[in-house]
């Protein structure tokens, strides 16, 4: 027997009704702020560069990077201000990293480490504010950085070593016998680091807004129960209040964290056996 639909606006179903009765009420989903967005789409090709989201918040990071560091160096005062002793500090604050993890000669890295802190710091740092997106709780974001360190490593130190800089694959005094499973453990070690240095930021971030995400809702769920729910709700405030304040040091750390790791990464172009 064909099937024939019912003309259109009619239903030929006689069952019982279900009546709209307006927006139902629905749990928010702690995962929805790890949602890229495009605010600007666009296509090329079949290939979508729309402009999102996560893109915004990274140019409102440069922005800030830019405007702080030009004002802290713009008149170098021989009383410095607030800013420009918060970039002295900042400035000062790398380059003692650098030097005791590299050495002297780390600071050609200088640049390069200064740009991957000041970036982490910021994605970190500007996903505490409310409504906001925190790029450096998608692995593609930390994945890139650590991939960069990773190839400059490489790259520089192939550059500048040779076939010697393999060598690290084979530390020193082990005997020979060994070297057969030292050197696999090793190499595997080096080609893991992309994968160590980037998971532990992505998780770190993420981990930390969804715990603040879920604390807020249930505040936001027993507020809404009376009295009774108002008092009860203050409980997870209080906690969700702890648990910022306890993100903003996780923020700074793990950005100290990135940029550490890289130094002792970056001195394999150094110091071969260190």
């Amino acid at each position: 027997m064909p099937l024939r639909l019912a003309p259109w606006g009619k239903s030929r179903y006689k069952g019982p009704q279900i009546r709209n009765k307006g927006p139902q009420p629905r749990m928010a989903d702690p995962t929805h702020q790890f949602v890229i967005t495009p605010l600007l789409p666009l296509e090329v090709a079949g290939v979508d560069i729309s402009f999102t989201n996560s893109a915004a918040w990274m140019a409102l990071a440069a922005a800030l990077s830019v405007w702080f560091l030009t004002a802290a160096s713009g008149k170098g005062d021989l009383v410095p201000g607030r800013l420009q002793m918060a970039g002295e500090m900042l400035y000062t604050f790398i380059a003692g990293m650098i030097r005791e993890n590299i050495g002297p000669r780390g600071r050609e890295y200088f640049p390069l480490v200064f740009t991957v802190f000041v970036v982490v710091l910021l994605g970190n740092a500007l996903g505490l504010i409310p409504w906001s997106f925190t790029y450096t709780s998608h692995i593609i974001v930390t994945g890139a950085l650590a991939l960069l360190v990773f190839f400059t490593v490489t790259i520089i130190g192939i550059a500048r070593h040779g076939a010697a800089f393999f060598s690290l694959f084979v530390p020193p005094g082990v005997p020979w016998y060994l070297q057969f499973l030292v050197v696999p453990i090793e190499a595997l070690s080096f080609l893991i680091r992309p994968v160590t240095l980037s998971v532990r930021l992505f998780i770190n971030m993420m981990a930390g807004h969804l715990i603040l995400k879920v604390f807020a809702g249930f505040s936001a769920g027993l507020i809404g129960l009376g009295a009774v729910g108002f008092l009860a709700g203050l409980l997870p405030v209080a906690v969700n209040v702890a648990i910022l304040a306890l993100e903003a040091l996780v923020a700074v750390l793990q950005a100290y964290v990135f940029a550490v790791l890289t130094c002792i990464y970056l001195k394999d172009t150094v110091d071969l056996h260190h």
